[in-house]
């Protein structure tokens, strides 16, 4: 029974370890939502471009921080050599020696007491100072640096935004050619097989004396050419879905395959929600140059900002060591004080002039720039409309093409059969066949990926 009962479970541990190897190497099945979703929580340049937001949305909050008093401590100690005195040294022995000189004794020690009261002993000073500061009037400026830390900020999620598109349609592009390359795989196999039956039967034409040699070695030919393209599919194959491997954050050797590789190539792809009419204003490239136009503007702003007076409010409280507000004591004293600084600029040379014009200049480039960006993205969202129809027509050509093809080789085939229709007619059939359903699948993703073209040029992408 012990000998039964550890064999049990040793299968036991054997059927566990081979059942999750057999597991593990079982290819993931994605999805292309699941791949965007993948890509977008794996991607470094999309975690870059949130740290950019990060970045712009504090120097935001730092610069709101300008309306506000700023109070800062300040201390200070110093020994020094000598200590700074009130008299000479002359009148020091003059007063000290007062009662000698007037013959009244009295007087001297009256002179000394007076040049011990006003000695300072300033070789160790040390003083403290608390300081508020707010601005009152600024010219502007600081309205102008917050406007600017908001757009900036905007901008960055524009970066962002137009990173994440970029990245969206890497994926798809990616999924969609291996998509059509899966489909065209299976059509490898399926021609290797249409040429394979043919060889079968040619060879047992050539025993009959129904077909010649040259024939046959023409067939083998296109079996020859039908398992070397299986070979270069299969490494597209493979290179693809590293690819996919490495923009979704996976292992470039991790088993994967895709939910849509048995699709149905003769379907015609459903058009977008944003259709053919939507707007492309909300592009993330035309979002970003119209916000930085209105930083030039506030750059301008800054400028002229320079002509006018700034008036700071002031207060705080100082203190001293020696203190000097009763005599020169050993006391630790100070005072509180409020004032207003105003600065007013008045001659620069026309430095302030200078920088409104360049800041002008910049502002009017940067229009050109809008309205040159504005062209080009007008002229790709024409031309993505305009490869959607192409594509369109092309895959409704290609799925008629198609059923003709099939109609040829299954005539050829029986031509063939009967005796009536030579074996080169029978090849030329299904060259034509394999034609017409490369041109198929090739057409059914390109329509895919041409609405894919579409979305991002029209900044729908979501």
């Amino acid at each position: 029974m012990i000998r039964k009962k550890n064999r049990f479970i040793l299968m036991s541990v054997l059927l566990m370890i081979f059942g999750n190897s057999a597991l593990s190497a079982s290819p993931r099945v994605l999805t292309l939502d699941s791949c965007r979703i993948l890509a977008v929580e794996n991607n470094k340049e999309l975690r870059k471009a949130d740290m950019e937001i990060q970045t712009a949305r504090y120097n935001r909050k730092s610069a709101r921080t300008g309306y506000l008093p700023k109070v800062s401590a300040t201390g200070i100690y110093m020994r020094t050599g000598k200590e700074l005195s009130l008299l000479s040294d002359e009148q020091k022995a003059t007063l000290s020696g007062l009662g000698d000189a007037l013959s009244m004794p009295a007087l001297t020690a009256a002179g000394e007491g007076l040049v011990d009261a006003l000695r300072t002993d300033t070789r160790n000073m040390g003083g403290a100072a608390i300081m508020l500061t707010q601005p009152l009037y600024m010219g502007g400026k600081i309205r102008a640096y917050n406007n600017i830390t908001r757009y900036a900020e905007k901008i960055a999620t524009d970066r962002h935004n137009l990173k994440y598109q970029e990245l969206v349609v890497a994926v798809d592009e990616t999924y969609w050619n291996i998509v059509a390359l899966t489909a065209r795989k299976k059509l490898a196999e399926s021609y290797l097989n249409l040429v394979k039956t043919l060889d079968g039967d040619i060879e047992q034409m050539i025993a009959a004396g129904l077909s010649t040699k040259a024939d046959g070695l023409s067939v083998k030919v296109k079996v020859n050419e039908a398992d070397v393209a299986i070979i270069q599919v299969n490494n597209g194959i493979e290179i693809l879905k590293m690819r996919m491997c490495q923009l979704c954050g996976l292992e470039l050797d991790s088993p994967i395959a895709l939910a849509d590789e048995n699709y149905d190539e003769t379907e015609c792809p459903a058009e977008p929600e944003t259709g053919l009419s939507s707007s492309w204003e909300n592009r993330p490239e035309l979002s970003a140059l119209g916000t930085s136009l209105r930083i030039y503007d506030e750059k301008e702003k800054i400028a002229r900002a320079e002509f006018l007076p700034n008036v700071v409010l002031t207060g705080g409280y100082f203190a001293s060591y020696p203190s000097v507000f009763n005599s020169f004591e050993k006391k630790f004293k100070g005072t509180w004080n409020i004032g207003v600084a105003v600065n007013i600029p008045l001659v620069t040379w026309g430095d302030r002039g200078y920088k409104v014009k360049a800041a002008r200049a910049e502002a009017a480039a940067a229009r050109f720039e809008l309205d040159e960006t504005r062209e080009k993205i007008g002229l790709q969202v024409s031309q993505s409309r305009r490869r959607v129809v192409e594509a369109r027509e092309k895959h409704a050509a290609a799925v008629s093409s198609q059923v003709s093809a099939d109609e040829n080789l299954r005539y050829a085939t029986l031509g063939l059969k009967e005796g009536v229709i030579p074996v080169s007619n029978v090849l030329e059939a299904q060259t034509a066949w394999l034609s017409a359903k490369t041109t198929l699948i090739t057409s059914g993703i390109d329509l895919r990926l041409a609405y894919v073209y579409l979305r991002k040029s029209l900044g729908t992408i979501k």
